[in-house]
């Protein structure tokens, strides 16, 4: 009797642990179309043009794969790097770059995260979210300042907020 009760139990247990495990195995996530983030893209590029500025624009998704890089003629070699690695930086913390160099001077972030791999602390990242996910990052380079990068990276993003907040 008591085996029964056991296996009954047991059986139960797995019933109910094998739904949930199914459930965690696979993850739903937004994303960005690539057509929002030409948008975005070319919005931020035109905002530097504007301004006199002539930069390379990169839009990663999530993952820090790049959907589009713009690059206007007179931009600096390293600008599309440049630009990537702010966009990258500001997914992989998740706020924008200025914002992580900030905390960095207040001592709140380690110094150290500066000098990993693919980090570009530099002002002109900026993440991308909506509809209250992480959907990518955007980073710009090229203008003299990354206060003047950064601002034309949130004038790309105002410019498609409409398509990512729902």
């Amino acid at each position: 009797m008591k085996w029964m009760m056991l296996a009954a139990a047991t059986a139960a247990a797995l019933a109910t642990a094998a739904p949930a495990r199914a459930e965690e195995a696979i993850v739903t996530y937004k994303s960005l179309a690539p057509d929002v983030a030409f948008e975005l893209a070319r919005a931020a590029l035109q905002r530097c043009r504007h301004d006199g500025f002539q930069v390379a624009v990169v839009v990663i998704d999530r993952f820090g794969s790049p959907l589009v890089m713009l690059r206007d003629r007179y931009a600096g070699l390293a600008a599309p790097a440049t630009a990537q690695g702010k966009a990258w930086t500001a997914v992989n913390f998740s706020r924008n770059t200025s914002e992580a160099i900030k905390a960095i001077q207040a001592g709140q972030m380690s110094a150290a995260l500066a000098s990993l791999p693919n980090v570009v602390m530099l002002a002109g990242g900026v993440v991308i979210e909506g509809g209250g996910a992480l959907l990518g990052g955007v980073g710009v380079a090229g203008a003299p300042g990354g206060d003047k990068d950064e601002a034309c990276a949130k004038a790309g993003l105002e410019a498609v907020r409409d398509k990512i907040e729902f």
